[in-house]
């Protein structure tokens, strides 16, 4: 009986198509039990799924209660996220599962205030995020996090340091270690080597998404984090504006050429918004994302307004997605964040690190 049951909520389960990911939630049951009528289920997803609740379970109800002999429907819905495949031969990082890589190939559109925010919305869905501050040039992040602390060592490992916190996220940048004034004089390998020190001598605290903020362009920072780090996925963020989207697309190929998938394209400042009259105008052409995403056969996972109030709420220390959390900018930041993540989670688990080590002994 309970293998015909669960046949049969499986069945109806993939009618139901997730808007995230586009597939259908079959995959997502868990258990299912009917009780004098009244069906209990539990589906699990793969990516956070804390406000989601009010948006897949309608659907799901009304396929479950076409079944045969269900008067009711009970639905559970959480999620667990794995870590998922990346490049071959790169050693994980200790207490993260997915490296998510935000880049650019060109400053000035927006990236580093993409990739906080995004983060923000994936913490707020659920996830333990972490974000990584990769331009050691010209850090950001302990701005827009508003977060002035200087890190600590963790107390009985003086080689590694705790992350600081900033609105629920664990950070790390090189400008909590230095003075604000300070300028970053170093050449390519020094930079490289802060990076790696940066990532693997943070103790990061059982994280499912580390977003890396990464500097502009495809020099030697970019490197290092695609060969000698595990990166899950990217995201590449353009404007609409031909030359931004000239340098996306050497971005998105550097990224191609050392096999880390891109979860998607982002295009920030789609269209200006009007802080007195609210006029709405697309001073930086439209649909250069649009076409970039379809021209090089990955999603847009979304585009995003030039607005006074992101870059006001970024300076000041309390990104969009923090200070106006149900407004709809930050609902805009969510869905991207959302749809990233279930392109994330459709793609095939890291078994390598499940692995035990070997170690030869010669007697």
């Amino acid at each position: 009986m309970s293998d015909t049951l669960h046949s049969a909520a499986q069945a109806a389960l993939d009618t139901v198509i997730d808007p995230w990911n586009g597939a259908s939630l079959k995959p997502a049951l868990r258990t299912v039990a009917l009780d004098q009528g009244r069906l209990s289920v539990e589906l699990v997803l793969g990516y956070p799924s804390a406000g989601l609740a009010s948006e897949l379970l309608p659907a799901v109800q009304a396929a479950l209660a076409t079944l045969p002999g269900v008067q009711s429907v009970q639905v559970k819905l959480s999620h667990a996220i794995v870590a998922h495949a990346v490049q071959q031969g790169v050693q994980a990082v200790p207490g993260v599962k997915n490296v998510i890589a935000v880049g650019s190939g060109k400053g000035g559109v927006g990236k580093s205030t993409t990739a906080v925010n995004l983060a923000l919305a994936l913490a707020r869905e659920g996830a333990s995020v972490a974000l990584l501050d990769a331009d050691v040039y010209g850090p950001s992040l302990p701005t827009m996090l508003g977060v002035t602390d200087k890190p600590r060592l963790v107390e009985g490992d003086q080689r590694r340091i705790a992350p600081l916190i900033g609105h629920g996220v664990q950070c790390m940048s090189i400008g909590f270690l230095i003075d604000p004034d300070a300028p970053m004089v170093w050449r390519g390998p020094m930079a490289t080597q802060a990076l790696e020190q940066l990532i693997r001598d943070t103790a990061w605290q059982d994280v499912d998404y580390l977003v890396v903020d990464l500097p502009p362009g495809t020099g030697d920072i970019q490197l290092t984090l695609a060969q000698r780090v595990p990166v899950s996925g990217a995201i590449i963020v353009t404007t609409p504006q031909d030359i931004a989207l000239l340098d996306a697309v050497k971005g998105l190929k550097m990224f191609e050429k050392v096999k880390v998938p891109i979860l998607g394209i982002v295009e920030n400042m789609s269209t200006h918004i009007c802080s007195q009259c609210g006029h709405e105008e697309h001073i930086f052409g439209a649909g250069g994302g649009g076409r970039m995403a379809e021209k090089y056969g990955v999603p847009l996972l979304g585009s995003l307004p030039l607005d006074v109030h992101i870059r006001e709420q970024a300076d000041g220390g309390q990104p969009t997605v923090a200070a106006d959390p149900d407004g709809p900018i930050a609902r805009a930041y969510r869905e991207i964040a959302l749809r990233a993540a279930a392109s994330l989670a459709r793609r095939g688990k890291d078994y390598a690190r499940h692995f035990p080590k070997i170690t030869v002994v010669n007697d």
